[in-house]
């Protein structure tokens, strides 16, 4: 079992996640893939975590890139550049390192949007919630970099034509990638059904989350030299 169920916060926060999760079964979804949260190391120290929280993500939740989303009903949109481990086969819990680097068997970039509807300080509300989750844009999958190689890549990312510095260590605000894969095949283990082949992990923002105005109309986002993706906001 993941050690981070020890902590009372997230394990009956994981309890609420997971019936809202069989809610969304029973209403016809299909999860696709797992979220991190509060990953960066300002974060954790913080919120007195010693681990990523974790989500899950529904094939509902997914955007093409270059689609548009309305963001007039939300209360505080967010938008986060990521990276995503897919995976090929079953990940179960304590696997090993060399385990979690076979079973990434490509990366690419992401967007995850996020509606921060409650207070982020409140870490058994904010993972009943899953952790704000609305949308994910996902793009290219790199076969080339199985094993989530990282080495030679460079993210830019830009908001409404403007340039947000991206760390060049990509791990800044992450942690390690295959820890975080890892961490999150240990908790999926734990409440549900494991980290299963097919599915994704998008393990966590590059730079600290964007709170978005309503004047806000795009963001983009490349792992260079991989394709880059994007979305458009209007009201």
């Amino acid at each position: 079992m993941s050690a981070t169920l020890d902590d009372p916060r997230i394990a009956a926060g994981m309890r609420a996640q997971m019936d809202l999760r069989k809610h969304r079964f029973n209403e016809g979804a299909r999860q696709v893939g797992w979220k991190v949260g509060f990953g960066a190391p300002a974060a954790m120290q913080k919120l007195k975590l010693t681990a990523p929280v974790v989500g899950f993500i529904l094939d509902r939740a997914m955007l093409p890139s270059g689609g548009t989303v309305s963001l007039s009903s939300w209360q505080k949109p967010a938008a986060e550049a990521e990276i995503a481990a897919y995976i090929g086969h079953d990940l179960p819990a304590t696997a090993n390192r060399d385990d979690v680097r076979r079973a990434v068997v490509a990366i690419g970039p992401a967007i995850e949007l996020a509606d921060v509807d409650s207070s982020p300080d409140d870490v058994e509300g904010v993972l009943a919630g899953n952790i704000f989750q609305r949308h994910v844009i996902l793009g290219q999958r790199d076969i080339m970099r199985q094993g989530a190689r990282l080495q030679g890549l460079k993210g830019r990312l830009t908001r409404s034509g403007e340039n947000v510095p991206v760390p060049a260590d990509l791990q800044t605000n992450t942690g390690d990638i295959l820890n975080v894969v890892r961490h999150v095949a240990d908790v999926a283990a734990a409440v549900g059904d494991g980290l299963r082949a097919g599915q994704f992990v998008i393990c966590g923002s590059l730079t600290a989350p964007m709170l978005l105005e309503r004047s806000d109309t795009r963001v983009d986002f490349a792992l260079e030299p991989i394709a880059p993706i994007l979305v458009n906001f209007t009201e």
